[in-house]
């Protein structure tokens, strides 16, 4: 694992943030402490992938919006609540969608559809992604200061550290879509 971090460790973050952000960004910044990440390259990175990610779901949503959420069956039942929480607190969503799991693909849509302007969208995506990167970042450097966490604990325990980060991420992204999803009346 130490070889791979060594050749890929940040390039496997950015990738890792654009599929699912939270469990990659842990995971790294979890052996910050052990000098495998910078804490700067490791929060440039996942904003990087998460940046990525937001971008083409708000493309999706300026070109094409409507095309894609009738495809999307599970996705179209959140366009109106989304929507609805955009016009009400526009500035509060901006400022914090990344922290909103489950949320994720149709909020940057919702934000392209609406017509939101790209480069007010560019002023907030950074904001917001910095700041979320730099929180979770902070979480896991903090955990793996507190565990001793090195290669050898994700090698020897990988499934239950993976299992612990994902777990950890859910939980945190669970409370915060039940508080969104009841403020909406969305189930």
């Amino acid at each position: 694992m130490q070889q791979f971090l060594d050749q890929y460790g940040y390039l496997a973050l950015l990738v890792g943030t654009f599929f699912e952000g939270e469990t990659a960004i842990l995971i790294a910044s979890s052996l910050i402490h052990k000098g495998f990440f910078e804490f700067p390259f490791t929060v440039f990175f996942a904003f990087s992938g998460s940046f990525i990610s937001d971008w083409i779901y708000y493309l999706i949503g300026r070109l094409n919006g409507k095309y894609f959420i009738e495809r999307k069956p599970k996705l179209k039942a959140l366009v109106a609540p989304v929507t609805n929480l955009f016009q009400r607190y526009q500035l509060q969503l901006l400022l914090s969608y990344r922290f909103l799991y489950g949320f994720r693909v149709i909020i940057p849509v919702v934000f392209g559809m609406s017509g939101l302007t790209p480069s007010r969208y560019l002023l907030f995506t950074i904001i917001s992604g910095l700041f979320w990167a730099t929180v979770v970042s902070t979480v896991g450097y903090f955990v793996g200061s507190v565990f001793q966490l090195d290669t050898s604990s994700f090698e020897n325990n990988f499934t239950y550290v993976v299992i612990g980060f994902t777990t950890f991420g859910l939980l945190i992204g669970y409370i915060v879509k039940r508080i969104i999803s009841n403020s909406l009346h969305v189930e």
